[in-house]
């Protein structure tokens, strides 16, 4: 009697399966204990799928391996096979990382500097990464930040406490210096930007302090 075709699919579903479970080291599985040939093959594939997630740094991945506990000389192999095609590169990961979290999130110069720190990026990476955010671009950014906490905060402001409208624009000040701080703004600057808004946005402000 012939099989039925339709028990072949699960009959592959099921061999797909095994040959996943073949890569990837089974739970509980000392991958130190294996082959150095098969611990890169799994290493590998842990890279690779690390970095389908999203760039990461060399550090990043070695701290990965090295939790999953893959032999140091297996670890430096395998990264340095994919920094050969640019897989692994912390000069374009920097640069890709400052641009995005600058521009997306936000995040002034300081900030940045710390993430990739913790990142495991070189300080002299970082620096060039870093220059490419200009004081006037730093500035631009703190700008619209605060022009945007302007016109959607919710200011809780009690006008008829100690201290009246003076107190509640002091209030407001530090409550947007605070927010640039957060961000990783230098102080001089945030005070600086937060000021010249408040005074181009004039009436406004008096109206939202009313």
């Amino acid at each position: 009697m012939e099989p039925d075709d339709r028990s072949r699919p699960a009959r592959r579903r099921v061999d797909d399966g095994g040959e996943q479970r073949r890569r990837e080291p089974r739970r509980g599985v000392d991958v130190g204990s294996l082959a150095p040939a098969e611990q890169e093959a799994q290493a590998k594939d842990l890279c690779l799928r690390l970095l389908t997630d999203r760039a990461r740094s060399r550090a990043e991945l070695s701290k990965k391996l090295t939790d999953k506990g893959f032999a140091p000389d297996v670890i430096v192999r395998v990264l340095d096979r994919l920094a050969e095609v640019k897989l692994v590169d912390d000069v374009a990961f920097a640069s890709q990382w400052v641009h995005s979290r600058h521009t997306y999130s936000g995040k002034g110069k300081r900030a940045l500097a710390m993430e990739l720190r913790t990142k495991g990026v070189a300080p002299e990476v970082a620096a060039t990464a870093l220059d490419e955010i200009d004081g006037d671009d730093e500035r631009a950014r703190a700008t619209e930040l605060v022009r945007r906490k302007l016109r959607t905060a919710s200011l809780d402001f009690e006008v008829d406490g100690p201290g009246g409208r003076s107190s509640e624009r002091d209030r407001l000040v530090r409550r947007l210096v605070s927010m640039l701080a957060r961000r990783g703004y230098p102080q001089g600057m945030s005070f600086d930007v937060v000021k010249t808004e408040l005074a181009q946005a004039g009436s406004e402000i008096d109206e939202l302090l009313d």
